[in-house]
């Protein structure tokens, strides 16, 4: 059972091949509105955002016979999956509060006032445009995959091998076939071929062929290794500091796998604030909140952050947390200047403020 203090909210063997890219909308404070843009300001949601790689071993159909006709004996003898658990990041990525929405009023006076959103009604900025970043896709390892399925291709099985009686004679004819090809590379790159490419981008091109070729039928006595690399997430909402708070549980064999499944190994996260703010009584508290007039923004505390198995770390560092903030007010005066109008950036994924221009 998790501890009431955090919240596991989704995502164990979900794929995510990449952080999707924020979409902001620009509100304009005008007269249809009574010149007020309503706003949320975020809670802490952090991201464990695991890498993991799949390898997936294949063994050859001749692998009795590698080191006979190959003189190779490290070979991969029957099919097998394993995984493993890669770089682990810790991401912050804050979602609306339902109980810290706010309506930012503008005197009617005030020179084209505005403000940027996120979709979900986040503060971005104020009086500026906002651009959200973005992550690229990960195409490597597609790219490597489909290299290595090009290396596997079927094609070079010669008629001969295929009408071979026996898996020993195929085993003999697929080796044979292995040394010619290597004999015809080195012709090529001699210059001892009768019939020499004519310049060198088709060399290249003839030499790779021979290469991908060389590399299907040797796979056919040493087998195939092939990595997949997926990115899976587990959300967790911290209330209060935590200590070897089991997160996800992870197998060689299953991969990760739910916190509560005895099938994989532990990984824990401790968490602990090291920059909360003080606890105010109710009077103070009463008193504070008659004073937050005009933009509201949190100001984060701060904890410090490990994520590790019981033979590794996986992650250490610091991370925001607005639970363990506070919350100012800019007041609203700020933004009645019609000669200098302030703009101001805010982290919409803390709430906090970025960057003011005057």
């Amino acid at each position: 059972m998790f501890m009431k203090d955090m919240i596991l909210l989704a995502c164990l063997l979900i794929a995510v091949p990449g952080m999707a890219q924020t979409k902001v909308v620009k509100a304009n404070a005008v007269k249809a509105n009574d010149y007020g843009v309503t706003y949320s300001l975020p809670k802490t949601q952090l991201v464990v955002d695991a890498e993991v790689t799949k390898v997936t071993y294949k063994a050859g159909p001749y692998y009795p016979y590698a080191e006979k006709y190959l003189g190779v004996k490290d070979v991969i003898t029957e099919d097998a999956v394993t995984y493993e658990l890669g770089k682990v990041k810790l991401l912050n990525r804050g979602v609306p509060d339902p109980e810290n929405t706010f309506v930012v009023s503008f005197k009617p006076g005030t020179v084209a006032p505005y403000a940027y959103l996120t979709e979900d009604g986040l503060l971005c900025s104020i009086n500026a445009e906002y651009t959200p970043d973005g992550t690229a896709g990960k195409k490597e390892d597609a790219s490597r995959n489909k290299k290595q399925d090009e290396a596997s291709d079927a094609s070079v099985l010669s008629e001969e091998l295929l009408m071979a009686g026996s898996t020993a004679k195929q085993a003999e004819v697929a080796a044979k076939q292995i040394y010619r090809i290597r004999e015809s590379r080195l012709n090529i790159l001699t210059g001892d071929a009768d019939n020499l490419p004519p310049d060198g981008q088709a060399m290249k091109l003839v030499i790779d062929q021979l290469e991908q070729q060389e590399q299907a039928l040797t796979n056919l006595f040493v087998g195939e290794t092939t990595r997949a690399t997926e990115h899976y997430e587990v959300t967790i909402v911290p209330n209060e500091d935590l200590e070897k708070e089991v997160v996800f549980r992870f197998s060689e064999h299953l991969g990760i796998v739910d916190a509560d499944d005895l099938g994989g190994a532990p990984v824990y996260m401790n968490l602990k604030a090291i920059d909360r703010a003080p606890q105010l009584d109710p009077k103070e508290a009463e008193k504070k909140e008659k004073m937050m007039k005009g933009i509201v923004y949190n100001v984060p505390g701060k904890a410090s952050v490990e994520i590790f198995t019981s033979k590794r770390t996986l992650y250490k560092g610091e991370v925001q947390v607005t639970e363990f903030g506070t919350q100012e007010a800019l007041a609203p005066v700020m933004f009645e200047d019609k000669k200098a109008p302030v703009k101001v950036f805010f982290y919409p994924e803390t709430g906090a403020i970025k960057q003011i221009i005057q």
